[in-house]
């Protein structure tokens, strides 16, 4: 008779259904554990609830979207790739669609129903639900023989998959228990910390922009201890009551290390489109238009009306100065804060807060064409979990589904 594979997949996120479902597909038994009584919790509220699933690019370009230990993912990403993800959810009867930056969404515009269709796609398998704490792995000689439960109970398995996600977002489950059971196990853990997250500013203006967002402008991140700019971005932006937030101010956070005092900085074009010439010549032609008019009404038709005081007292201009007023120094001054509105930055918001953990399980540990252990025989790691992190856009559900489906369908095999 045919073995049949016993495969535990402990964590029922992105990368942790993709895996049981894919187990399971390819004949193993399989039981999946999670904490939570419902499924996908964190991916409920990916995208700010519409779930940008995956970006439609090349393998890559989604290699090169993950700054710290992209090339470990060449073997999953070629074994399931974006395109594959796309086929994936539309085999399955869910309807996507592209958008800016190849970014995609289920038409509906609900996460609600990728977590669906991929609960169902699980439980269509044969998949059992289990909602329990896992409370350690069970291992000898370096073989994993199942795992046990907080209550005591001994679940045994050939395989066992972690997929229990990193650290952000804890009310959702993702508490770092994986990294635990990855110590455990004899694994090397790379310290989590926040990525992909919004940034503090001891500015006080900030906190005067509070709820301003901004579309179409451009971003440098300069690290003043080397004086070099770091990253570099186009997109949207936000200003909160601590800081700065947005898909681009995420992104550049994945760039950023260690702060220490006034270590970064973050500039923003707010007129990217205009060269300092064209934006004097702009501004030129408003002054003319509004000459009798005060300086701080005759702006409002090239800032958003929040910032308009807060560029003004930047540059040092009398607000209550008339147009024909303003000086050719302080003209220019208008064009250069325009052009290099600099916000100081103080710290990361706290790992709570991101959007997902940079760190995790060492890759030197983890075989890349299998996503097994190298140090524990059956024991596979998929998702956040894993020490590679990506940018905004849809690459780190990416990343969960294809190590999830790597993993899932290697250990269908032990």
């Amino acid at each position: 008779m045919l073995k049949t594979n016993k495969v535990i997949v402990v964590g029922a996120g992105a990368a942790g259904m993709m895996a049981a479902g894919i187990a399971a597909q390819n004949g193993a038994d399989v039981t999946v554990i999670d904490k939570n009584k419902r499924p996908g919790r964190k991916l409920m509220i990916t995208g700010k609830g519409r779930c940008n699933i995956t970006n439609d690019c090349d393998t890559n370009t989604l290699i090169e979207s993950v700054p710290k230990n992209g090339r470990f993912l060449y073997s999953a990403v070629n074994a399931f790739s974006s395109s594959d993800t796309i086929s994936f959810f539309n085999d399955l009867g869910l309807k996507l669609k592209v958008e800016r930056g190849n970014r995609v969404f289920p038409e509906s515009d609900k996460a609600v129903d990728v977590v669906d269709t991929l609960f169902n796609f699980v439980k269509q398998n044969g998949c059992r639900f289990l909602n329990a704490n896992c409370n350690s792995l069970l291992v000898e000689d370096n073989i994993i023989k199942g795992i046990v439960t907080e209550n005591g109970k001994t679940i045994f398995a050939d395989a066992v998959i972690l997929a229990t996600g990193g650290m952000s977002y804890p009310l959702t489950g993702s508490t770092g228990d994986g990294y635990r059971f990855a110590k455990e196990a004899g694994h090397t853990v790379v310290s989590p910390k926040a990525s992909l997250v919004p940034l503090e500013s001891s500015d006080s203006f900030c906190k005067e922009l509070q709820g301003l967002t901004l579309k179409n402008v451009s971003i440098k991140v300069n690290d003043t201890t080397i004086n070099k700019v770091i990253y570099s971005d186009f997109g949207e932006m936000l200003f909160t009551h601590f800081g700065i937030s947005g898909p681009v101010i995420l992104s550049a956070s994945s760039h950023m290390r260690e702060m220490s005092g006034n270590r970064y900085n973050v500039s923003i074009d707010l007129k990217p489109a205009l060269s300092i010439e064209q934006l004097d010549a702009r501004i030129q032609r408003d002054f003319a238009k509004f000459i009798n008019k005060e300086i701080k009404n005759s702006l409002y038709e090239l800032l958003p009306h929040k910032l308009v005081p807060v560029v003004i007292k930047r540059c040092g201009i009398d607000p209550m100065a008339r147009c024909n007023q303003i000086t050719k120094q302080e003209r220019q001054q208008l064009v250069q804060i325009l052009k290099d509105f600099t916000v100081s930055i103080q710290d990361f918001r706290p790992i709570e807060e991101a959007i997902i953990t940079s760190g995790g399980v060492s890759v030197n540990e983890i075989n890349p064409k299998t996503m097994e252990s190298k140090l524990v025989d059956g024991l596979f790691f998929a998702g956040e979990l894993i020490d590679v992190d990506a940018y905004t856009g849809g690459f780190n559900l990416q990343i969960a589904f294809s190590t999830g489906y790597l993993a899932g369908i290697s250990a269908s095999r032990m």
